[in-house]
């Protein structure tokens, strides 16, 4: 994915079976891949804020760990991005398998009684999070991961469509908007993997500030943080739904939405 005419930085020579098509120490002698690096602010800050309102809202412990476990993926690819160390890898590649299966388990048990807890899913979630984990640690092969994750996107998909067209169909807008978001990150990381070199070379003959904007891997972590922290608005929606709360939606500095969650009122 990436040419080997890339500077040598503070990290060293990178040991992780990935590196990206962003050129490495270019920004910065501390950061291997700058771009790639700070675009995981939006997996890491706003998902702690959902996570403190949640907690403030008294929900359920699951979507406190949904929103940590998105922030846990943003810390881990930040690790990665900067400094390109297999250590690293598994920290940003291991917690999307783990924070997806806590997606999973937030999704198909959204119509359960409050505060309930399923054993059988929970703990076909871990086997199967043991399973991916102990393969790949053994199988240093990237698709292999990539085909794991992409199963588990393929079930909140399903799940999430089936639920906007026949429960609650008032939830497409959102539904739609958060898969839009994510499938056109996935678009982006396709075109920065398969014409890694045509963008490298527009990179040198373009101004830096334009260079920029053909980070496209940059932009998959922006599109997909975007994408599931929607998807976890998505599912606390549906939940707080079922259990006849009153979801609101408010908007932090005015941009980024967030939801508020007060109880049903009584008559």
């Amino acid at each position: 994915m990436a040419p080997s005419i890339d500077r040598q930085g503070y990290w060293g020579r990178p040991t992780s079976t990935l590196d990206w098509c962003e050129e490495n120490y270019v920004v910065s002698f501390y950061i291997a891949e700058f771009w790639n690096t700070v675009s995981n602010l939006i997996m890491i800050l706003p998902p702690i804020y959902g996570a403190v309102q949640t907690f403030r809202d008294g929900l359920e412990f699951r979507y406190i760990c949904s929103f940590l476990g998105l922030s846990a993926v943003g810390v881990g690819s930040w690790c990665f991005h900067m400094t390109l160390l297999y250590e690293m890898q598994l920290l940003d590649e291991l917690p999307m398998i783990y924070s997806t299966c806590v997606f999973v388990y937030c999704l198909y048990e959204c119509f359960k009684q409050e505060n309930s807890i399923s054993v059988f899913p929970i703990v076909l979630l871990i086997i199967f999070s043991v399973s991916v984990t102990l393969v790949y640690l053994q199988w240093k092969e990237p698709v292999f991961h990539q085909v794991m994750y992409g199963a588990l996107v393929a079930c909140l998909v399903m799940r999430s469509v089936f639920i906007v067209t026949w429960v609650y169909p008032w939830l497409r807008g959102l539904c739609y908007t958060s898969l839009g978001i994510f499938m056109l990150g996935f678009l982006l990381w396709n075109i920065d993997n398969i014409f890694c070199d045509s963008l490298r070379t527009s990179r040198q003959v373009l101004p830096p500030g334009v260079g920029v904007v053909t980070q496209f891997h940059a932009w998959w972590h922006i599109f997909t943080g975007l994408g599931s922290y929607l998807h976890i608005l998505l599912s606390l929606q549906i939940r707080s739904t079922y259990l006849k709360y009153r979801p609101k939606v408010k908007f932090l500095c005015g941009v980024w939405p967030t939801l508020h969650i007060e109880p049903q009122k009584t008559s």
